[in-house]
């Protein structure tokens, strides 16, 4: 990337109002940050952060003269809010940290009388620029360079960085993620003997970094380059590095497998966070058959219990929980291109076409991590059940109880006793729809129903809709 030295970065109006008020009160203003940092990378960014040499008491007297209002969101450390036209501004004084006892924050803070000084307690080089119209770019730590050269370096000293806020650990995997940029050799050993303190970090924080970082066009990538640092909070990870999976069917280990895999999905959290996922039961279920090839039966299963523990420990929802886990067990089912399968399968899904089509993005990323002599042909089943599930829908065919045109009531007049008997009536309907031995009519059903159905002992064994589908190897 070409960054010239007469580069010129614009800023919008209501960020150019703002330091047009606080320069005309005789301070100092910039723009710093990843705004800075994004503008050189021709990436939009809405947030602008402004550090400014009056103290925080100083800047709000000055901008609530010129009729904007503020908000005192951390004045303990210099920052207050100003809102100027519609958009609002993280305002700051320019500042040196005190020491951070907790792994997180400052304890005391001091302001300082340069922007230099305030841009040398920052994260990584790329952020530690600042930007005015009048005066250009500031950068005393290189940013600008390592921009160009694709690097993510820790300012000052690597280690005192990372001790100071475990966080930006993950900052530094995240942005890896997001940039496809390295992280510089010393900035990851930094990274490496702090990684311990990641435990003070709240769950709803490490959340929020590995949810970008996963989300990340290059993301694959930083699984690779990251693993041991991220390990502190996706321990799982481990097992995962370096195992031969001593497969025809494999040419990478089961992390790189993974990283592929999560690279090889559309960037929507369920997909992604189920492709880090799906495997991580194989090293567990490995063994070699007597011809030393490696099988991993029973390893979505596996998976399951060690996905559901770290969204668990991290903070996703029980519904995204459980929509992620349905997509882990059933990536490696067989389910044949044709209507019958489909619908039996929408109908373990609970009906979610959505959840269907993730995971035909699944099993199509879960093709493109394996060997190319035959993914092929697995990309081009995932494609068609994609098509087959379009064509379902847009026929409006039923493929859950639900979708049946009788209900519940309607068997129990039929003369089936109130409990579980219904549900399975009803089981039984949807198959023979689905089979296509009637239709999907409320005439038709209950005429079946009493024929076929009514008076005769129900089965203990599951109906086939809601009974396994066959398992890969």
């Amino acid at each position: 990337m070409d960054l010239s030295a007469d580069l010129r970065i614009d800023l919008p109006e209501d960020a150019l109002a703002l330091l047009s008020i606080l320069d005309a009160a005789g301070f100092e203003a910039w723009a710093v940050g990843g705004f800075v940092r994004d503008a050189l990378l021709g990436r939009a960014c809405s947030d602008i952060d402004i550090a400014c040499s009056a103290i925080w008491a100083d800047t709000k007297r000055v901008c609530e003269r010129a009729g904007l209002r503020t908000h005192e969101t951390g004045v303990a450390h210099g920052t207050i809010t100003v809102i100027c036209g519609d958009s609002a501004f993280e305002v700051t004084t320019f500042r040196s940290d005190g020491q951070y006892k907790d792994g997180r924050h400052p304890d005391s803070v001091s302001f300082v009388s340069s922007i230099e000084e305030d841009l040398a307690r920052r994260d990584f080089t790329i952020n530690a620029m600042a930007w005015r119209p009048d005066r250009g770019l500031v950068d005393p730590f290189g940013g600008k360079a390592d921009i160009q050269l694709g690097v993510i370096r820790a300012v000052g000293d690597p280690h005192q960085r990372f001790a100071e806020d475990a966080l930006r650990i993950l900052r530094a995997c995240r942005f890896s993620a997001e940039l496809g940029y390295a992280v510089e050799p010393c900035t990851y050993q930094g990274m490496l003997e702090n990684k311990g303190l990641l435990s003070k970090i709240s769950a709803e924080r490490v959340t929020h970094e590995l949810q970008k970082l996963v989300l990340g066009p290059h993301a694959g990538d930083a699984l690779l380059a990251c693993v041991d640092a991220l390990s502190a909070v996706l321990p799982e990870l481990v097992a995962m590095k370096g195992f031969n999976q001593q497969t025809p069917y494999h040419i990478f280990d089961v992390l790189e497998h993974t990283a592929r895999v999560v690279d090889g999905v559309p960037p929507y959290p369920l997909v992604r966070w189920a492709a880090l996922f799906h495997d991580m039961g194989k090293p567990a279920c490995f063994f070699k058959d007597e011809n030393g090839t490696g099988h991993f039966y029973g390893h979505a299963g596996v998976s399951v219990p060690i996905a559901r523990g770290i969204m668990q420990r991290l903070t996703f929802s029980n519904t995204f929980i459980d929509r992620v886990l349905a997509l882990v067990r059933r990536h490696d089912d067989v389910v044949p291109a044709n209507p019958k399968a489909v619908k039996r399968m929408l109908a373990r899904l609970g009906g979610d076409t959505e959840l269907f089509a993730a995971l035909c993005d699944l099993k199509r990323g879960d093709a493109r991590g394996q060997s190319p002599k035959f993914s092929g042909p697995r990309i081009a089943l995932a494609d068609d059940l994609q098509r087959t599930l379009e064509e379902i829908i847009a026929a409006d065919e039923a493929f859950t109880v639900k979708s049946l045109a009788i209900n519940g009531r309607d068997v129990m007049r039929l003369g089936v006793a109130q409990g579980p008997e219904i549900g399975e009536a009803l089981a039984q309907l949807l198959d023979a729809v689905i089979d296509g031995e009637v239709a999907n009519l409320a005439s038709d059903l209950e005429e079946y129903a009493l024929r076929n159905v009514i008076g005769k002992s129900f089965s203990k064994k599951l109906p086939k809709s809601v009974d396994g589908i066959g398992k890969g190897a």
